[in-house]
């Protein structure tokens, strides 16, 4: 038997309204040369039947039954079973669009990339903040962009993402798996981007895990993100210096703090923060941000026009970003 181009892990676990969409999405794509490795996570609705269904008449999925042991368990048991050189992540509850994984394949092969996503879309009603976090996503299509906003959010929709098998395998640290892998293929030097076009469509709906699991909280991503700061850029005992001292800032000091980074100060443009202290850190004013060397600059600003606010007056003290500083949310 040949191996595929690319294997498909789609872990399954109480699906029936959405999976025969899900499934049918998959059979339709332009690159025919893949397969599907269906795990149900021990359903129990409709959902096995559906899938044995879909493989009897589409010979490219296989499915494989499991006890409950969660998605991240799930998706690497489907890891255990590929054959191809390239992995995609699929969830059951969402649409490929038809040439997603031809073009995915394509920007692999062509570009060298470890890893690629898409272009998303958010249906049936996104709220405004999906709506933005999605014009945010789709705007990372250059290596460099992705690169840039790497600390904002995870830069690749993780159901809508194809990487290089040896790159990949999925964890459960209590933050988003999908996450931790980008962060591992950043820190062994792999490049990625976004394919400049609509793969995927993202389903909301109220049992979406991202709704319904402790991993996907705003606290668990700052766990994730500290985490490989101090395994890389904040390595060596370095000191943060956290630029603005609002909630966001206030958050990630804490986490920093936690996990055992020293904190030199916060940066801050309003004159009424000035000369206080905060979480034991003096506030001080961008004149002085470079009044901390060998620190690493956090900008902790909430939007995408604070975050170029906050580049702008870092690129004006020649503080160099990805070196000496990130944006982080």
């Amino acid at each position: 038997m040949s191996r595929p181009r690319v294997s498909v892990l789609l872990p399954v676990r109480d699906e029936e309204p959405f999976l025969g969409e899900c499934l049918e999405s998959l059979s339709a794509q332009t690159l025919p040369d893949f397969e599907v490795i269906a795990v149900d996570d021990g359903s129990t609705d409709a959902t096995p039947g559906i899938l044995e269904a879909h493989a009897r008449a589409d010979s490219r999925f296989r499915v494989l039954r499991q006890e409950p042991a969660g998605m991240v368990a799930a998706s690497e048991r489907a890891r255990a079973e590929a054959r191809a050189p390239l992995l995609a992540r699929m969830d059951a509850d969402d649409v490929a669009l038809p040439e997603r994984l031809e073009l995915q394949v394509a920007a692999i092969e062509e570009e060298g990339l470890a890893a690629v996503g898409g272009r998303v879309e958010y249906f049936p009603e996104p709220t405004d903040g999906l709506r933005a976090y999605a014009d945010w996503l789709n705007s990372l299509v250059t290596v460099e962009a992705a690169l840039r906003d790497l600390w904002v959010e995870c830069p690749l929709p993780g159901p809508g993402l194809t990487a290089r098998a040896e790159l990949v395998s999925y964890r459960d640290h209590g933050w988003p798996e999908d996450y931790d892998l980008i962060l591992r293929i950043w820190e062994a030097g792999g490049s990625f981007r976004n394919v400049d076009a609509l793969v995927h469509r993202w389903r909301d709906h109220p049992e979406r895990l991202t709704r319904t699991q402790p991993a996907y909280t705003l606290d668990a991503f700052r766990r994730c993100k500290i985490h490989f700061l101090r395994r890389t850029l904040l390595a060596g005992g370095r000191a943060a210096v956290v630029w603005g001292g609002g909630p966001t800032g206030k958050a990630f000091a804490r986490e920093l703090l936690a996990q055992g980074t020293p904190l030199a100060a916060f940066v801050e443009v309003d004159p009424r923060k000035l000369g206080k202290w905060i979480h034991g850190a003096p506030v001080v004013p961008v004149e002085r941000a470079g009044d901390f060397p060998g620190s690493l600059a956090l900008g902790a600003v909430s939007g995408s026009e604070g975050r170029a606010r906050v580049r702008a007056l870092a690129a004006g003290l020649g503080i160099v970003e990805g070196r000496d500083f990130v944006a982080v949310a």
